[in-house]
């Protein structure tokens, strides 16, 4: 898996998420998680991508499902990056149906 890096969007200007996302890995990725994160994805194939980003959270001994979201042709989807997928690293671990044309990255909001 790669691991991502994050990148801060300043409260003043903002930044162009397409122009600093880099390509999926087919093993798989991991974001940084904590409050104001996200993960940006596009699709830029012409098929939908579903995107599973691992639970490791619990609740009275109940393991919290997955989160996944698929994302249509050509779109793009944000997906918080909470601390019920931090894994002992600090990092979420994410996968992909498949990485042809896709990109992603992750993201906090200004300081």
């Amino acid at each position: 898996m790669a691991a991502l890096a994050l990148t801060v969007v300043p409260v003043a200007g903002g930044v162009t998420l397409d122009t600093t996302a880099v390509a999926a890995t087919a093993l798989g990725d991991t974001a940084p998680v904590g409050p104001n994160r996200f993960l940006y994805i596009f699709n830029g194939d012409a098929s939908s991508k579903t995107v599973t980003i691992a639970s490791t959270g619990t609740v009275s001994g109940v393991a919290i499902a997955n989160v996944t979201v698929t994302v249509a042709a050509g779109k793009t989807a944000c997906v918080p990056l909470t601390s019920l997928s931090k894994a002992g690293d600090g990092r979420a671990a994410i996968t992909y149906s498949a990485v042809t044309s896709v990109k992603v990255g992750a993201f906090e909001l200004g300081r």
